[in-house]
């Protein structure tokens, strides 16, 4: 049956690689919609498409997170995956646009839903920040929060897989590289060039190419300033991706009955188990071993 895949606003709708990708769905903010509209227009989508799967990033307004659980408790639905990322926006964009792609694949709904979490292990977030000051989702030094009160002190932040905070312009001011090929995907906040990003990064991890988007409007909650680019780097090709959740064991959810990779299902959120737990990531290193590799950057901006 049918997948959608849905996003809190259009921001985190990105661009497709190719004709086959479908859209994601918007879903209506509680201030654009009353709940009486939501819980009919889920229900139709329902309707539809069969299963609906809701990655959102932890700096989603409180707000519309209370709706799509008011919505999905009410509408008694056990094929509604709410998905909380340990992700910065642009990354739940990225996370997205992999299980769109995805969802035209033959995976069954609970396979593509819990496939989230293993896909996110793969996705580098970050930024470059004018500021740390008022950033709390990655450590920071005292040192750290006393440059950024001097003019024209810039940062790279990497917040995901592992943190990681440099200063631009320093003796070593970029983090590991991903042991894999990877493409960027770039948001550039009021009047930031984001050069350390689209130059330096993005050479350094031999990006096989840059896509730059609007920047989701979470996005300076999360960092804690507007100031910023806002950088994701994902694995691009769709086989490499299909292969690293197709090599991971798959088993029936003991509560719901649907297909599931992991430690949980990600639509009645039973654990597996522990017994029969699955290691998620054991089959990973041979699915990456076979990507194509990295070539050099290239840069193209939205019409």
């Amino acid at each position: 049956m049918p997948t959608a895949i849905a996003v809190t606003s259009r921001e985190l709708v990105l661009p497709p690689p190719d004709g086959q990708t479908p859209s994601a769905v918007v879903l209506p903010s509680p201030q654009d919609k009353p709940l009486d509209g939501c819980l009919a227009a889920a229900q139709s989508l329902l309707d539809r498409q069969g299963y609906l799967v809701v990655p959102y990033a932890g700096a989603t307004p409180p707000p519309a997170i209370r709706r799509l659980r008011t919505v999905r408790a009410l509408l008694e639905s056990d094929r509604i995956a709410l998905l909380p990322l340990d992700l910065p926006p642009l990354g739940v964009a990225v996370l997205a646009r992999q299980l769109r792609r995805l969802s035209v694949c033959d995976l069954s709904p609970g396979v593509l839903a819990s496939a989230a979490r293993l896909l996110a292990h793969y996705i580098h977030a970050g930024a470059q920040l004018a500021s740390v000051a008022r950033l709390d989702r990655v450590p920071v030094g005292l040192g750290s929060h006393v440059r950024s009160w001097l003019p024209g002190t810039r940062f790279g932040v990497l917040a995901h897989p592992t943190p990681r905070l440099v200063k631009v312009g320093g003796g070593d001011d970029t983090p590991p590289a991903p042991g894999y090929a990877v493409h960027f995907t770039v948001a550039r906040g009021h009047q930031h060039t984001g050069d350390w990003v689209t130059g330096t990064l993005a050479s350094a991890w031999r990006a096989q190419g840059v896509q730059e988007v609007p920047l989701p409007p979470e996005s300076a909650r999360w960092w804690g300033t507007g100031r910023l680019t806002e950088f994701a780097a994902e694995i691009p090709d769709l086989s490499v991706l299909y292969q690293l959740v197709t090599s991971v064991r798959r088993q029936e959810c003991h509560w719901c009955g649907l297909e599931l990779i992991g430690d949980r299902c990600a639509f009645c959120s039973s654990p597996v188990p522990s017994a029969a737990a699955p290691r998620a990531l054991a089959a990973a290193p041979s699915a990456l071993a076979s990507a194509p590799p990295a070539r050099p950057a290239l840069t193209s901006r939205p019409s």
